[in-house]
């Protein structure tokens, strides 16, 4: 495999005079690895569908962001993904994320725009549905939440009890969750997706789509915390008066898929959130 892979970025005019060593490939079972060499990047190999929707998130999270780091694309190949190398071993800055991560939301919100994305792509292994809708409740509840269910009850991991509760959940969004025009979110903005470099915090591994910008934020929160810090720095006095419903709802979707793609042991997670945004 070293000696293909080394092939196949040497004709794609990289340099292959490093080290390849294997890294974990996370959720998704990508096959990664490092390449320290003149040119030191990061090479990932995925399905082409799997590479292409990464290839393009990384690209718009580029373009969006001001003070985050994103790491570039070198290249893209079928099912070969090359992209540059970030030193994950600078300093933790909750406040420079928090700030860098309201840039982004802010700068990309367009009036008028819909919610979602030109392509599908993926969030772990579950392929992720983003064919846009004018309403970002209607998105939350078509494209996030009620295909998860279907998914989750399919292979017997929900009872009909708390799938019913959901999907009552879902259909209320529209009393209490304002739409808004929506923002470019990273989608998977977990703690082991963000890196801090020396020269500040990076963002990898994205799922994106525009949609309410409380998703990226929920998603900081749900297992662990990134301090006060980066909340004063991200809500700048503008923190939402309903922040901890909207926390719970957003967290809804990936506590869905994990207990997808992990099984039951999330089951009790998901019904915590769902009380506590039936309570209000």
């Amino acid at each position: 495999m070293t000696q293909t892979l080394k092939r196949r970025l040497a004709a794609l005019e990289l340099a292959t005079d490093g080290v390849l060593t294997p890294l974990s490939g996370g959720d998704s079972g990508a096959g990664l690895w490092r390449v320290d060499g003149t040119t030191p990047c990061i090479v990932k190999q995925d399905s082409p569908q799997r590479v292409a929707g990464e290839a393009d998130g990384l690209r718009a999270l580029g373009d969006a962001c001001r003070d985050l780091i994103v790491p570039a694309v070198l290249a893209e190949d079928g099912d070969l993904l090359v992209m540059e190398a970030l030193d994950g071993t600078g300093p933790r800055d909750a406040a420079a994320l928090g700030a860098g991560l309201r840039q982004m939301h802010r700068d990309s919100r367009e009036a008028g725009a819909e919610h979602g994305w030109p392509r599908d792509n993926a969030c772990g292994l579950t392929p992720q549905p983003n064919a846009s809708l004018a309403d970002g409740r209607v998105f939350q509840r078509e494209r996030r939440l009620l295909p998860l269910v279907r998914l989750c009850r399919e292979q017997g991991l929900l009872d009909a009890a708390l799938a019913e509760r959901i999907e009552r959940l879902a259909e209320s969004l529209e009393s209490w969750l304002p739409d808004v025009s929506p923002s470019l979110v990273h989608g998977d903005l977990w703690s082991g997706n963000v890196l801090f470099t020396p020269t500040g915090p990076a963002i990898i591994d994205p799922a994106i789509y525009r949609h309410y910008p409380e998703v990226d934020v929920a998603m900081l929160t749900l297992f662990g915390g990134p301090g006060d810090a980066f909340f004063e720095a991200y809500w700048n006095g503008e923190r939402p008066a309903d922040w901890e419903r909207r926390e719970a709802l957003f967290q809804l979707y990936p506590l869905l898929n994990h207990l997808y793609l992990f099984g039951p042991g999330y089951l009790g997670s998901v019904s915590r959130v769902v009380d506590r945004v039936l309570a209000g």
